[in-house]
């Protein structure tokens, strides 16, 4: 394993977490309504319950953070592929 894969390793297990925490703890911060800023993971638990299942509001929470880390993930990884090509 090359050097930058190890770090895009790095920045995918432990910065893009940590990035999506605080993107959504900012908005929140910030004053924008809680059903702006759980849309995501809202529309993730209709889904669900739109199947018969009956789940908590800790989905819709972390459905949200993980829409933020695929965000934060896919610009990751089209930074690298750039950095690459040049």
């Amino acid at each position: 394993m090359t050097t930058s894969r190890v770090y895009f390793a790095a920045f995918l297990l432990v910065l893009a977490p940590v990035g999506a925490a605080v993107v959504v703890a900012v908005q929140l911060l910030f004053g924008v309504p809680p059903q702006s800023v759980f849309a995501p993971g809202f529309a993730v638990r209709s889904l669900i319950e739109a199947g018969g299942l009956h789940v908590a509001n800790r989905v819709a929470v972390a459905s949200t953070v993980i829409f933020w880390w695929a965000i934060i993930a896919l610009l990751g990884w089209l930074w690298e592929r750039r950095r690459r090509s040049a």
